[in-house]
């Protein structure tokens, strides 16, 4: 088996074969994370090349494995095809996750042992 490579492939940013048009907005919508093989048809490419590029370590873009499931940024989209990742580009509730370690300190921690009173 021979090892294929995005550029032996004829490729565009801007539609698949489809004739389907991948707008930056359109990009955006997809929210923080794709399926590779939505990520391949904003790259012009097919579903099995994509899978192909993702085993052999090719897909133009950093991908995340899930079990046996592949699953793309859109940040590494954007930034592959030179448009700018802004902080708006995440969704709300993935906003709020981000960093929330000072309310969860200013909760008391539970009591261990249950009702015990503390000896003198």
């Amino acid at each position: 088996m021979t090892s294929r490579n995005i550029d032996d492939h004829e490729t565009t940013n801007a539609s698949d074969r489809s004739g389907e048009v991948w707008t930056e907005e359109r990009i955006r919508a997809l929210g923080a994370i794709t399926d590779l093989p939505t990520a391949g048809r904003v790259f012009g490419l097919g579903r099995a090349l994509s899978y192909d590029l993702a085993r052999t370590g090719g897909f133009p873009v950093p991908i995340i494995r899930v079990g046996a499931r592949y699953k793309v940024p859109v940040a590494g989209i954007l930034t592959v095809l030179g448009l700018t990742v802004c902080p708006d580009d995440l969704t709300p509730g993935g906003m709020r996750s981000v960093d929330h370690h000072q309310e969860i300190s200013s909760i008391d921690p539970p009591h261990s042992g249950g009702d015990r009173k503390k000896e003198p």
